[in-house]
């Protein structure tokens, strides 16, 4: 006896894979695989977060209109033209839902954002991955990759999980060089770790365009993972239809309340910026000292490379996990010689270098 039958694409969709929260020690666990704030969140948004528990029976604003005042003065955007979600995947779901038709094709960049080929395939859209160059973005190439089917292009920028980022003028040239039909999603998910003269995280493009989507999130800088929280920016055409689409009540209040909160407090945020800055320098310099091949990152994290096989990713992985450190290791998307490490506390990074000294010095013993 057969049941109901749903579509062929979403019978092969692959399932988004997450990192590891366990390890094999009986240690308490650290977590440094998922790109999680090494401070928390704002005591602010904390505190705001645990008041909005007396309004539990009643439902969000459906319109979050603080959180959007709150988004439009950060960052001295127009209001009206903010879109929020649960995190900033839902973003791009929308996004998906709202301009692919099964069979049309949306390019992403190889060693980025794996969700982006999910959300694609999850409509019935034919996901591109685009060859980069140096573990970065490479505009000619997506260029290239363009074709009459091509309705969507995915940028990460910085990327995920390489770290690498691509200039506004680079961003500029590959807008200018696509039709106006393709819309030209800018994932700005970690813009608020990068301050080179040359990065844009994509608003003022977003305000000269009909055809491109910023999208940001609360997950990284701001700490706020665990309530799922993201927007997106773009012309008024394309969010209005992002969100006809969109579940009512999509943002719960408590998240409304908490992002307006880790908003306002510029203290923390300047805090958390200032501790990632210095300890992402100290942990690439000593993992370069390592005689690791470390991609240059603009991000909360860090990927590294063990470029011979007896001191491999995996060893390395297995070696951590026992000792009670997580680290993100791909056995995917080519990468299967990296670990990607999030950058933790002081007591955290410093003891991960050890840790992984420990391991080469034991492997070195053994050669």
């Amino acid at each position: 006896m057969s049941g109901p039958k749903t579509h062929s694409w979403i019978e092969d969709l692959d399932v988004y894979v997450t990192g590891k929260s366990k390890a094999k020690s009986e240690k308490p666990p650290v977590k440094l695989s998922a790109n999680e704030s090494a401070l928390g969140p704002s005591p602010k948004a904390m505190h705001a977060y645990r008041n909005a528990s007396e309004a539990l029976h009643r439902y969000p604003d459906p319109v979050y209109n603080d959180l959007r005042d709150a988004i439009a003065h950060k960052n001295n955007i127009d209001k009206s033209r903010i879109v929020c979600g649960v995190g900033s995947d839902e973003i791009l779901k929308l996004a998906c839902r709202a301009y692919m038709s099964p069979g049309d094709e949306a390019l992403f960049v190889a060693h980025s954002f794996s969700m982006y080929p999910i959300a694609v395939t999850s409509v019935g859209g034919v996901p591109i991955e685009v060859e980069d160059t140096n573990y970065t973005a490479d505009v000619d190439k997506i260029l290239a990759a363009v074709t009459d089917k091509t309705k969507i292009i995915f940028i990460a920028n910085p990327n995920n999980p390489t770290g690498t980022y691509i200039p506004m003028s680079e961003i500029e040239r590959l807008w200018k060089n696509i039709p106006d039909h393709i819309l030209l999603v800018l994932d700005a998910a970690y813009a608020e770790f990068i301050r080179e003269d040359d990065y844009d995280a994509g608003i003022d493009l977003v305000e000269r365009s009909n055809n491109v989507l910023m999208t940001r999130t609360f997950s990284k800088l701001y700490g706020l993972a665990a309530l799922r929280l993201g927007w997106g920016y773009a012309c008024k055409e394309i969010a209005e239809t992002l969100d006809k689409i969109r579940d009512p009540f999509n943002v719960p209040s408590s998240a409304q309340i908490a992002g307006v909160e880790a908003l306002n407090d510029t203290e923390f945020e300047e805090k958390a910026y200032t501790h990632n800055e210095t300890w992402r320098t100290w942990l690439s310099d000593e993992l370069a000292a390592l005689e690791l091949e470390v991609i240059p990152s603009q991000t909360n994290f860090i990927l590294f490379k063990f470029n011979d096989d007896e001191k491999s990713a995996t060893a390395a992985n297995e070696y951590l996990l026992n000792e009670g450190y997580i680290l993100r290791h791909y056995s995917g998307q080519g990468l299967e010689k990296f670990l990607r490490l999030t950058v933790g506390t002081e007591e955290e990074n410093k003891e991960v270098i050890r840790l992984l000294k420990a391991f080469l010095e034991k492997i070195n013993g053994n050669l």
